[in-house]
């Protein structure tokens, strides 16, 4: 089995749109959203409260079990198609299993 993980720049509906794709596909064996591990210490009054950078879309990760190369490939080939419908940034990083 490899390993597929997929970072989502987007909203929890993005993120939620291309897992259901992805559960869709014959060839997957599981999807599973990872949790966030970095804790995230910014506090209302913190003089960066606000900024740029903490407003706007989040980022989801995604992990997708995958059978052999050919799922893999319709993987990216489906979820580049939804990103585009969607206007989300996606990331892919592989491991072999």
């Amino acid at each position: 089995m490899a390993m597929l993980r997929i970072r989502i720049t987007g909203t929890e509906d993005d993120a939620r749109a291309i897992s259901d794709l992805l559960q869709s596909i014959d060839g997957i064996e599981h999807v599973e959203e990872t949790d966030d591990l970095m804790p995230h210490m910014d506090d209302d009054d913190s003089s960066s409260a606000g900024l740029s950078d903490d407003i706007g879309p989040g980022t989801h990760e995604l992990e997708v079990e995958v059978g052999n190369e050919y799922t893999t490939q319709r993987v990216r080939d489906a979820v580049e198609v939804l990103a585009r419908e969607l206007d989300v940034f996606v990331e892919y990083e592989e491991d072999e299993g």
